[in-house]
This record gives C-alpha cells, structure tokens and sequence, in this order.
C-alpha cells in the first residue's frame, strides 16, 4: 500500500480477509512472513505500540460510557491531558456530523451513527493506518450509501492511509484507489478497480465480480489487436494480443445492449438470439439469451422494447468489452 491511499481487500466470505487485518493490527503473529509499518518491520510489536486504528463491523463501542467518552477513552488511556483529549474529539466528532450526539449512550443511537462514533475513536488516535472490518455490512441500504459518501470524504479530508475489506463489490468500485482479490486465502489479483471489474485475471475472480458471461472460444485470426473468435455459433470480435488457440471470453453483462433491430452502432458485435428469461431486479432486468449471453438493461428499456421470453432481439456490445483470456488463465 502507499502512503495515503484507500486499499480495499476484495473477496467472498472466508477469504481470510479479517485475520489478514488482525495479523496487520498484531492481535495474531504470523507463522511465516513479516508485516512492515512506514517501511519497518513491525512483526514483534505489540498491538498498542503499532499506531493502528481498527474498526470491526459490529462497532466495539463501550455501552457504559457516553459518546464523547467512546471518542476519548484511548486518549485518556495515553495520558493526553483532559482538555486536549477534549478539544480532539470536538474536532472528530464536528468532522464526522455527530457532536450533537456527544452526551448520548451508544445504545440509543441508529446503526449508522454507532459506526460514525467508532471511525471517530479510532481517528482520535491519529493511526498510521485505519483499518475498516466490513465497516458497512450491518447497516441497511440507504445507510450504506451515505456512509460510502461520508468514508470517501473523510478520505480527501484527512488523507489517512486506509485498508478496508468486504465482500461488497459497490463498496470496492466506489471507494478504492486499488483493490486486492483476497480468495481462499491467496491475493489473486491487484488493480484498479477499472482492472478488477473489467479485465479480471481468470475465470474465479472474473464470476465473483460479476461477469456473467464466460463463454469458450477460439481465436481464429488477430489483425492489429482485433481478433476473430469462433464461439459456438457465432463469430465476435475482441480487442487482444493473443493470435491463436482457446481462449475464454468476458463480458460483463451491463456492457450488452439489446434491441429488436440489428444496431446501427459503432460498436463491432451484434448477436442475434431468443429470450429466454426475463428477471427483474429492482430498477434493472437481466435478460438471458440462448445464444449464450446475459444482458442487464433498465427496467424503462425492457418495457420500451417489450422484452419477453421467446421474443427475438439482438445484443450489440463492443470489441473492447469481450476481455479475452488466454489458456494459460483457465481457472
């Protein structure tokens, strides 16, 4: 990680994504490997000396003490005097949209005020790095957006080194300068989350984040970066360096758009094919073919074009979106 950047740690359930924190925050000691802080080896360091700031998803706040208390009690733990460690958590707590909560007990606040009060203690340490335990899980939907909004600010306010896990690929796309692919517990890829979501590096990483449609192929020619690919029953065309062999092909459903006419567009595939199913999933439907490709389109687009099963239509999408990966990254 860089100094100042938003890392997010990416994967499903069990990944191994909580202990990675905890090794980092020293509450476990690696069996092998060491952990380096500001480029020195912080392995043997006990957890208070590390300047770690940790924030677990249940928010860990003390219910016996006063939100203001919460905020200040590792303060007061270091010996900050009183009207310092005072002054310091005004300053959090008015950052953070929360000091007219400041006399309240943590048991009468709303989810996504708990958590405020926990990111404001651990910010009150002034840590080298913050460290977000699936910060947003417990938290109903519209609380997560707002939330999102807020660590994003909170981000560009202070600049604080921050890694954060989750399984929540929104959270991950919104958030992060970079994410890590934590699977099984192996890192399998790092990128942008431009590099993530739409070049993903094998089959496994590909299906967690969400593309659909893995279809097997083979390139049967590359002219300048543009290959043929034979699929099935049809040919498509995919912006590659591989020249030859069996390929898997990647399109993020999103990317495929789908019409009742073949398309006039610039962009180089249009598959014609039948509706076989049409599932709405709040403000989109996906529409599955049986050419083999899923669509996601609006739900204003599929009542327009009057999507239904067995209605033919044709799905029009990009060379640049078919991300082609080689044999080799078969997984």
């Amino acid at each position: 990680m860089e100094r100042g950047e938003y890392f997010v740690i990416l994967g499903p359930t069990g990944a191994g994504k909580t202990l990675l924190l905890e090794l980092i925050a020293g509450f476990h000691t690696p069996d092998e490997g060491k952990i380096f802080i500001d480029g020195a080896d912080a392995t043997e360091i006990p957890p208070e000396r590390r300047n770690v700031g940790f924030v677990y998803q249940d928010y860990a706040l003390f219910p016996h003490l006063s939100v203001e208390e919460n905020v200040q009690f590792g303060l007061k733990l270091r010996g900050m005097p009183r009207d310092e460690a005072e002054a310091r958590s005004e300053e959090l707590m008015e950052l953070l949209g929360i000091s007219r909560l400041a006399k309240r007990n943590p048991k009468t606040l709303s989810g996504g005020e708990q958590q405020k009060v926990a990111l404001a203690r651990a910010l009150a340490m002034r840590p080298r790095i913050l460290l977000l335990d699936e910060p947003l899980s417990a938290l109903d939907m519209r609380t997560q957006n707002t939330l999102r909004t807020e660590l994003k600010r909170l981000h560009r306010s202070l600049g604080m080194t921050t890694l954060h896990v989750t399984h929540n690929q929104t959270e991950a796309l919104v958030l992060a300068d970079r994410i890590a692919v934590l699977m099984q517990g192996s890192i399998v890829q790092v990128g942008t989350p431009h590099e993530i979501f739409r070049k993903p590096k094998n089959e496994a990483v590909a299906e967690f984040v969400g593309v659909e449609n893995v279809l097997s192929g083979r390139v049967v020619e590359n002219v300048g970066g543009v290959a043929r690919v034979a699929v099935g029953g049809f040919e498509l065309l995919a912006v590659t360096h591989v020249k030859s062999g069996n390929v898997k092909i990647l399109i993020r459903p999103e990317d495929i758009v789908l019409s009742t006419t073949p398309s006039k567009s610039s962009a180089r595939n249009c598959v014609a094919g039948r509706i076989t199913a049409v599932t709405e999933l709040g403000a989109v439907c996906r529409v599955e073919l049986d050419c083999g490709l899923v669509a996601l389109v609006t739900k204003q687009a599929a009542e327009e074009l009057q999507l239904n099963a067995a209605k033919e239509v044709f799905a029009t999408f990009k060379a640049t979106a078919a991300h082609v990966l080689p044999s080799g990254n078969f997984f």
